[in-house]
């Protein structure tokens, strides 16, 4: 099987980030990327490939082998992705045993690793710092 076609790239963030055409996702976007560059202490990449328009943003980075495989794979950290419908967040663990700050950060839904959220209005921005630095 090949490698993963999601990669780390050289693209500029704040680029990607003014070309979202969605104002206000566009400032949401922003405010979740400070949030993320103050909880991590890291830089943020642009990750995806040129077939994909569907970038994210990711901080950090491990390398990990899937069940059953040798071939090792990277992938970030902690990221987001601002999405036509809604901002994806990803975190490397799964959120759903987070009951009490899944209760106290508002309205959103989630996956195992992955928190949708419409838009920041909507939740509470220090409980989703608790679970980014969980996360860590």
């Amino acid at each position: 099987m090949a490698g993963l076609i999601t990669k780390e790239t050289d693209r500029s963030v704040d680029n990607f980030i003014n070309n979202i055409s969605n104002e206000s996702k566009q400032k949401d976007s922003r405010i979740i990327l400070d949030l993320m560059k103050e909880t991590i202490q890291k830089e943020p990449k642009v990750w995806g490939n040129h077939m994909d328009p569907d970038f994210l943003i990711g901080f950090d980075k491990y390398t990990y082998q899937r069940k059953g495989s040798k071939e090792e794979f990277e992938w970030f950290k902690v990221g987001f992705a601002p999405r036509k419908t809604k901002i994806t967040v990803y975190l490397p663990y799964d959120i759903g045993k987070e009951e009490e700050l899944l209760a106290k950060l508002g309205k959103c839904k989630w996956g195992r690793g992955c928190l949708y959220i419409n838009k920041l209005a909507d939740i509470d921005l220090e409980t989703l710092r608790k679970l980014i630095k969980k996360s860590l």
